[in-house]
């Protein structure tokens, strides 16, 4: 995990190149943008005719109206639609934002013709009724603009129905028409319902017009159908001074012809004269095609990598990050344009329709003046897109390789502890509880190369050399016997001898002592040859059916004829008992047991032997009353030389008890010594698995011994 943690420092790398690629690719992009605008401006330096078609200036309070220019023929339907892609977006809006009475308004210019298209809020329509001769009475339009010999002209539009609309020109009050039929070829136009009011588009020769090119547009709101009283009137014109008209800015020609050529996908080129006009635009910086809507992924990643741009930043750059989005990008704007205009060039980033935008302006100069300036405005979702693409990436290779690490140093770790656990699985094997070794070698990992090869290969070494010294302490018993009983024999002959010869020593208590010193030596070399061999011998028996509770019966009695000094009490099941066993051992591992009950039971008091029945298995129970167990002896008891008589017991070498396991595991039992409730004694426990009556009685072909038969 801490290497796979380590890794992080290869997206914090992988971050701070991206700071500084995008620094190189945003830098790069505002050279490019300003070498662009410059070489723009330099096709307008000294073309003062290009700017001289319009009026050198115009009241500040004054919104222009622009138009823009067409490039399809139009249907006079009331739909602008078909004006083309891009161009109602450019719809200038007159009037408090969705009130009653406001509308959009758009122009463009074909064929000498001017085209207005007035998309109008009204929530109540009236129309006008043919039988008022005043043109007050409903929803009208009224264009306001200069005539070509100067005077004032005046035409409104009445809405009769859906349809094509009427035009009139009128008298200065705005009441009735100053001549009783619409101008003739002059005016065109049709109307439409909206879901929010009108739709009315309409066209006037631009020869109506004269140089000064005022003009003026306004809708004349009535809501009541009974009163016809005109409510409010929302115009172009300002309020201040209803005889000043706006300026009609046409785009120039000449100056579109030139840049129009220059446009490409993501950019936007505008010309603006010394009077902050637009004169000529081509290109639009819009969504490119580096950011298709299509791509859910893409709009997905912008989420997201906006989220954790400034957690990134704060983390890695130890700077807060500042979001260009939060900049008031207008009055920036404005005041790189007052400087274009200054002669100075520049380049900013400002923030437009949610998206981020390089802005370089050049001034247009002729001899001591500027004429106007250049703006090139170029959509940064290239850059945009890089970065995104750049931070998945750097998260998914974080991701992967984390991952990745982490898999391999699980599966390393996982493999390292499964061998381990083999090898101790192993290891655990060769020894029994007890000691005894079960193996003398490993079959896993002694080939392999590594440490853990290493080991395994120690493991088994040693486990060869204590089979080896086990073999050779096994077999000592036997060789002891062969060895000491030859001396044995021969002193007990003499011993024999010499009691026969010689009267005089056949009541001696040294002649009684000696032979009773060789009688011990033989039995101890007896035992041990015998537990050595006991396991063995063991492996040879065959087991027999029989009913314990006869068994034990019976043995208890005969126990009691033999030991007349002590007293013994067996309280049994009522019942037969059945069981597999060995007759003989059983009866060996009730001898050692109560041996063992005679030598530390308290005088007078009864050595009580009882058996028990549960589910799968019987128990026989020995207790006698005297010194409980020492302290931490339960289950050493029961190993080979262990004793827990004292020093004064030299004969025992806790051999007894030992053979009372084994006998006890041979028959698939197992024995364990406890202390009695009242800590007066010891009792010891034999467990063996019982025989199923009924399958016992099923099989008649297996001959069932009671302990008489036996």
């Amino acid at each position: 995990m801490l290497l796979g943690f380590a890794l992080l420092v290869i997206p914090w790398l992988s971050y701070l190149q991206l700071i500084e690629m995008e620094r190189l690719l945003i830098q790069s992009r505002e050279n490019v943008q300003l070498l662009l605008a410059r070489g723009i401006s330099t096709l307008f330096n000294g073309r003062d005719d290009l700017f001289n078609d319009l009026p050198v200036s115009y009241p500040v309070e004054y919104e222009p109206l622009y138009v823009h220019p067409l490039t399809t023929s139009v249907r006079l339907d009331g739909d602008p639609n078909d004006w083309g892609s891009g161009l109602t977006e450019k719809a200038q809006h007159f009037g408090p934002e969705g009130a009653d009475g406001s509308f959009d308004l758009l122009m463009a210019e074909r064929n000498d013709q001017l085209y207005i298209y007035v998309n109008v809020f009204d929530d109540q329509r009236v129309y006008r009724s043919p039988g008022y001769l005043r043109l007050d009475t409903a929803d009208h339009i009224r264009i306001n603009f200069f005539e070509t010999n100067g005077t004032d002209g005046r035409i409104t539009l009445t809405l009769h129905e859906p349809g094509v609309a009427s035009a009139y020109r009128m008298s200065g009050d705005w009441r009735f028409a100053a001549t009783g039929a619409p101008p003739a070829n002059e005016v065109q136009g049709s109307i439409v319902e909206t879901k929010t009011g009108y739709g009315i588009e309409f066209r006037l020769p631009l020869s109506m017009m004269g140089s000064k090119r005022g003009f003026a547009v306004s809708f004349a709101d009535v809501d009541d159908r009974e009163s016809r009283e005109l409510r409010a009137i929302v115009q172009t014109l300002p309020k201040g001074d209803k005889e000043s008209f706006n300026l009609v800015v046409f785009r120039s020609p000449q100056l579109l012809n030139i840049i129009q050529g220059l446009g490409y996908s993501g950019a936007r080129i505008q010309v603006i004269d010394s009077q902050r006009r637009t004169r000529a635009e081509t290109g639009s910086y819009g969504t490119s095609d580096a950011l298709n809507p299509e791509s859910p992924s893409v709009l997905d990643t912008r989420a997201w990598f906006t989220k954790i741009r400034p957690l990134l930043h704060k983390l890695i750059i130890r700077e807060d990050w500042h979001d260009q989005s939060g900049i008031e990008s207008d009055g920036i704007f404005d005041k790189a344009l007052t400087s274009a205009l200054d002669g100075q060039p520049g380049v900013l980033r400002r923030v437009s329709d949610d998206a981020q935008i390089v802005v370089a302006l050049h001034p247009i100069v002729s001899k001591d003046k500027t004429l106007g300036a250049v703006v090139v405005q170029q959509n940064m979702a290239e850059i945009l897109t890089f970065q995104e693409a750049a931070l998945e990436q750097i998260v998914l290779f974080s991701i992967l390789s984390l991952l990745a690490v982490f898999v391999v140093l699980l599966a390393f770790s996982v493999r390292l502890a499964w061998r381990i656990r083999g090898l101790r699985r192993e290891a655990n094997a060769a020894i029994d509880p007890y000691g005894r070794l079960r193996a003398s070698a490993l079959q896993s990992e002694v080939k392999a190369g590594d440490e853990i090869g290493d080991l395994a290969r120690s493991i088994d070494s040693m486990l060869l050399r204590l089979n080896q010294h086990n073999t050779f302490i096994e077999n000592m018993p036997r060789t002891l016997r062969h060895e000491i009983n030859n001396p044995l024999n021969t002193l007990s002959t003499s011993l024999q001898n010499l009691e026969n010869e010689s009267e005089s020593v056949r009541d001696s208590k040294y002649l009684e002592s000696a032979k009773r010193g060789v009688l011990r030596i033989g039995a101890i070399v007896q035992n041990l040859a015998d537990a050595a061999n006991l396991e063995e011998s063991l492996e040879t028996e065959e087991l027999e059916t029989l009913d314990i509770e006869k068994l034990i019966e019976n043995y208890v009695a005969n126990f009691q004829l033999t030991h007349e000094k002590y007293r013994f009490v067996f309280r049994g099941t009522g019942r037969p008992v059945y069981a597999r066993v060995s007759d003989y051992r059983i009866e060996q591992l009730l001898d050692k047991i109560i041996d063992n009950a005679i030598d530390f039971h308290r005088p007078e008091s009864p050595i009580k032997v009882q058996l028990d029945t549960y589910r799968e298995h019987l128990q026989i129970s020995i207790a006698n009353r005297g010194p409980a167990l020492p302290q931490g002896a339960g289950e050493s008891l029961f190993e080979s030389m262990v004793s827990h008589r004292g020093r004064q017991s030299r004969l025992h070498f806790g051999l007894g008890l030992y053979v009372v396991r084994l006998i006890a595991e041979h028959h698939g039992g197992s024995v364990h010594a406890l202390d009695l409730p009242d800590n007066s004694g010891v009792a010891f426990m034999v467990r063996l698995p019982l025989v199923d009556v009924s399958s016992h009685a099923s099989r008649k072909s297996e001959k069932v011994a009671s302990p008489e038969t036996a």
